[in-house]
């Protein structure tokens, strides 16, 4: 079955033997579930934190997106996160994660380095050696995002997974930017896919939740076991939404590119911009790596303007169309301010040394007509 048709079908094909023949999965909001017989769950359904109709559908959707064969719906993309950690790692076991990430990862290994003695290791991934050269005899994991938040950097999820399996570790990618219609990560040889299905997944900035895709039966066992155990599922309401979500993600992905695409080239020939973070543009240093990659290149960029904090607040401060929020991949524009919003947990000496600079903005591209986003930009240009 081709991408488009499971995004439609896959978890919610209609059930005739034990309902009503829907098209569209119904949201169970029961908390939990009769049974006749002590020992025998109607349908292996007990208690909704532990197995709900509506999440095993997106869950079932959400395996075959990114062709694995099980996939976990959580409360957020933190929880996901939280929850694979404390599955995978122990007290004194090495992590070596890309040194760009969302804040909310490195703010998340923080408080497993501090209060669990889980050792964490920054690189800069596009270079594979350097991944391979901070690999310890306790390396347990690596965490990769591709492409990250908020420079854009590619690393190569093939020959990196080559280099930890011939050590034996675990390769987890964050697959959020490009979802799995632009890029495959378990394909290219990753072990675990994470993503913030806040994002492009569900794609109309209302629901939040996250998501863990895997083909591993066993480390799925255990994944599975402590979402229960901890709890931290996704509701029925927001898996429905999430569903629903889904179904247009191809035609969504494919707008969002084509518009990012064309603020990118707009961006890098304005006088006012010293630089644009963008894999689809051949200046970027991995764009013929993502080109082989990726399908495509994805509806987030960033850049630096030519000017200072203040000059930021003002264009900022101009724009009607973009709204300044966090959060990305809905239908709407997005802009934000990553040294003072997204990113400010980290310390002005760490965000400059990953190359996050303080007159850098990040843009999530919407579906809007491209020439009104434009225009939206010259009027905010015209302020600094």
């Amino acid at each position: 079955m081709k991408f488009s048709t499971m995004t439609i079908h896959t978890g919610e094909e209609p059930n005739f033997e034990r309902g009503f023949g829907d098209v569209v999965v119904p949201i169970h909001l029961s908390s939990t579930f009769a049974r006749k017989e002590i020992d025998k769950p109607t349908g292996g359904y007990e208690y909704s934190r532990t197995g709900n109709p509506t999440r095993d559908a997106l869950e079932k959707r959400l395996a075959a997106l990114e062709e694995a064969k099980f996939a976990l719906a959580f409360s957020s993309g933190m929880a996901a996160e939280t929850t694979l950690v404390l599955t995978i790692l122990n007290s004194g076991d090495h992590v070596i994660a890309f040194d760009d990430l969302y804040a909310g990862t490195r703010r998340l290994f923080d408080i497993f380095s501090k209060n669990f003695a889980i050792e964490f290791t920054y690189v800069d991934a596009t270079n594979p050696d350097n991944v391979k050269n901070a690999i310890r005899r306790n390396t347990k994991l690596i965490w990769l995002e591709t492409p990250t938040n908020p420079l854009m950097k590619i690393c190569d999820i093939k020959v990196i997974t080559e280099i930890a399996r011939d050590k034996g570790v675990l390769v987890v990618v964050d697959n959020t930017f490009a979802t799995p219609y632009l890029q495959k990560p378990l394909l290219l040889g990753a072990d675990i896919v994470v993503h913030s299905t806040t994002k492009f997944i569900n794609g109309h900035s209302d629901s939040v939740g996250g998501a863990i895709m895997l083909s591993d039966e066993r480390i799925y066992e255990k994944l599975k076991f402590n979402q229960n155990a901890i709890g931290a599922i996704l509701s029925p309401f927001d898996s429905y939404l999430v569903l629903r979500g889904t179904k247009t993600l191809h035609l969504r992905m494919e707008r969002h590119c084509q518009n990012a695409m064309k603020i990118a080239q707009y961006l890098e020939s304005h006088p006012k911009v010293k630089r644009v973070y963008y894999p689809g543009l051949k200046s970027h240093p991995q764009h013929e790596l993502a080109k082989k990659q990726m399908l495509d290149f994805g509806g987030v960029l960033s850049f630096e303007i030519d000017s200072d904090i203040r000059g930021v607040r003002r264009f900022l401060g101009s724009l009607r169309i973009f709204a300044l929020a966090e959060s990305l991949g809905g239908v709407e524009s997005l802009i934000e301010h990553p040294a003072t919003m997204t990113h400010a947990y980290l310390s002005k000496d760490e965000r400059e040394k990953i190359g996050i600079k303080d007159t850098l903005i990040r843009i999530s591209v919407g579906l809007e007509d491209i020439d009104d986003l434009i225009e939206d930009l010259d009027r905010a240009f015209d302020s600094i």
